[in-house]
């Protein structure tokens, strides 16, 4: 039984690296936003504008504390401010779970998240100097939660399979 857990913020690569993981070991790939999203028949947008996030970092809380008990091995992407809610940086110590951070600079973070923070809930009507400025914060207020992460890989400037290779490296 083996749990992989990929932990970062928004725009790191956590779904990207998921599913091309998923691919090299065969262990199953899940996207706790995606469980989320069909769990609640919405988007975690909608959901954020219609119920709240506190209502959403519950069902987060809920969701992924039965993923963790499940026995199964799976590849979980995180969202990004999931380890930071409800003590759920707690289950990335977990027997039989694998931690990774993929941590990812301002500068790389803003490049990434400029042209899609449309889809995303916490930048969605931010300019860009507001991006900036809120990553850089945000990212300061949630490093505790991601170094509690059994492994960090940083991100910047490697290809998707310079990451996996990485990953494997820890999964041996």
């Amino acid at each position: 039984m083996k749990k992989i857990i990929l932990l970062g913020y928004m725009g790191c690569g956590k779904s990207t690296i998921a599913k091309l993981l998923s691919n090299s070991t065969s262990i199953s790939y899940l996207d706790l936003d995606e469980i989320i999203e069909k769990h609640e028949n919405s988007s975690v947008k909608n959901i954020f504008s219609e119920r709240g996030e506190i209502y959403f970092r519950k069902l987060e809380h809920q969701i992924f504390a039965n993923l963790i008990q499940n026995p199964d091995s799976f590849i979980l992407s995180l969202g990004g401010g999931t380890p930071c809610y409800s003590n759920n940086h707690e289950f990335l110590k977990s027997e039989g779970v694998i931690s990774i951070y993929l941590s990812a600079s301002i500068p790389t973070l803003y490049e990434r998240l400029l042209n899609s923070n449309s889809e995303r809930p916490l930048i969605a009507n931010k300019n860009p100097e507001e991006i900036k400025e809120f990553i850089a914060k945000n990212l300061f207020d949630r490093s505790y939660f991601y170094n509690q992460a059994q492994h960090k890989i940083n991100v910047d400037g490697k290809s998707p399979k310079e990451i996996i290779s990485e990953i494997e490296t820890i999964l041996v």
